[in-house]
């Protein structure tokens, strides 16, 4: 065989293990679309094994899969090779973590931020509140291990004892309501405040956009910069402000319109350049509803809105879209639990942010297959498993049969029929105690580093 001949055939096969890895993800993620990003971010590499199709994949597998370490994806990119006729590779994950180090951050975060976007956009005028669309904000944090570099970006929180804790990051992101996929997020140190990391999400929201969020995110400049960009705001008003319902153009009961005023002197968690865009006024509506939990006390809870049109957006509406601001503290619970990225492996900052970059991929992965699922079998979106997804698609996305296009299709229907048929308990308002059962060990707490503690036991 030519040498040209040859390449081809290499080239052929390393493209069908590409699709085997993809499995199931294949119709959402296709090859041309991370292509299309490749060439955005100039990222040049070379036709080897480990090229940045299989790398991807196999990285998407590792957040997946309970076992996340590196061995554990070069076996089934092993596995692969063997199935194609490939000669096997080394055992050794050097090769491969180079090449996953290679890839850059802003790749993994583009793909994650186009495949959430697609999903937001695809959603039906009946499936959106009023008609709009929702996006929640809020924040959250992992850690990482305890590396120089690592300490350098993300110090350790204050007090901690250098060798004891491991660095924090912490993070806001944007989701939507609808479908509950990842639409952008940014990191930072554990001192920066949420809405300095919020700031530079602005560029999510779009006209005719409603933002979600609770009261850590209440700010006069934040609703004034949204407004100003066609979006509006729903979010729960900051324990500092007042308000008297006597005041203003009152709408009903515990529903009324203030001016609020913008504050005299710039707070330190907005830039100069924004706070000279801010108005001088902003007109605010807020609303008072009572909640009532079996097993707590009846709590008043008050919101601040930019939707000042009672007619159309009714307090009891308004009320009831603030309940499902919970959604993003779910998602949250999954990417950090189920997809274990409470806790991070990356040894350097750029691979901390590639973990979550891809996680964040993964995630948008699955719940697209969830939304098809909701679509062609009627089931409820809020029915469907998460965590039974991810177990259906890793049982059966080593199946050879996803590199055959005849067979693709047949494997596809019969994990959605399986997905379908896994939901959950519908529990509205349900009240669990937050309490840990089993007791942990009864090991004492690191209050020094390894190293002195090591002396120590040899003294």
């Amino acid at each position: 065989m030519h040498t040209g001949s040859m390449r081809q055939a290499v080239a052929k096969v390393q493209d069908q293990l590409a699709e085997d890895l993809t499995g199931p993800f294949d119709a959402f993620l296709p090859k041309p679309v991370v292509e299309s990003v490749i060439q955005k971010v100039g990222y040049r590499f070379r036709e080897k094994i480990f090229t940045p199709f299989v790398i991807i994949w196999a990285f998407l597998g590792q957040v997946l899969d309970p076992d996340p370490s590196c061995r554990r994806a070069l076996a089934r990119i092993q596995a692969y090779r063997v199935q194609r006729g490939l000669p096997a590779v080394s055992t050794n994950t050097g090769g491969y973590c180079r090449a996953r180090g290679r890839l850059p951050e802003r790749l993994l975060e583009l793909l994650f931020q186009h495949l959430g976007g697609e999903l937001a956009r695809n959603v039906p005028s009946q499936a959106l509140w009023h008609g709009r669309r929702v996006k929640i904000v809020d924040g959250s944090s992992v850690s990482m291990p305890d590396t120089e570099d690592n300490r350098k970006e993300y110090p350790l929180a204050s007090g901690q004892k250098p060798g004891c804790g491991f660095p924090v990051a912490a993070l806001v992101g944007v989701f939507c309501l609808a479908t509950g996929a990842a639409l952008d997020l940014v990191l930072g140190s554990w001192r920066c405040h949420d809405l300095n990391l919020f700031s530079r999400l602005r560029l999510a929201f779009k006209a005719g956009d409603i933002a979600l969020a609770d009261r850590g995110f209440c700010s006069f400049a934040e609703m004034a910069l949204l407004k100003a960009r066609g979006a509006d705001s729903v979010i729960r008003l900051h324990q500092r402000r007042k308000t008297d319902f006597r005041r203003g153009r009152v709408l009903g009961r515990k529903d009324h319109i203030v001016s609020w005023s913008r504050p005299a002197q710039r707070p330190h968690v907005v830039s100069e350049a924004d706070y000279q865009r801010l108005p001088e006024t902003l007109t605010v509506r807020e609303v008072q509803y009572r909640v009532e939990t079996k097993g707590f006390r009846p709590q008043e809870v008050t919101l601040a809105t930019t939707l000042l049109d009672a007619e159309v957006y009714v307090s009891e509406d308004l009320a009831e879209l603030y309940f499902r601001r919970w959604d993003i503290e779910l998602d949250f619970r999954y990417l950090k639990t189920r997809m274990q990225m409470d806790v991070l492996r990356g040894q350097t900052p750029a691979m901390v942010r590639k973990e979550i970059y891809c996680h964040l991929l993964a995630y948008n992965l699955v719940r697209s297959i969830i939304w098809q699922t909701a679509t062609c079998q009627g089931v409820s979106l809020s029915r469907i498993s998460v965590t039974g997804t991810i177990q259906h698609v890793l049982s059966l996305r080593d199946i050879k049969g996803w590199g055959h296009q005849d067979q693709r299709g047949f494997l596809y229907a019969r994990l959605l029929d399986l997905i379908a048929g896994q939901t959950v308990p519908y529990r509205p308002g349900r009240v669990e105690p937050r309490v840990v059962k089993r007791r942990p060990k009864p090991h004492k707490l690191m209050t020094r580093p390894r190293n002195e503690l090591r002396a120590a036991l040899g003294a």
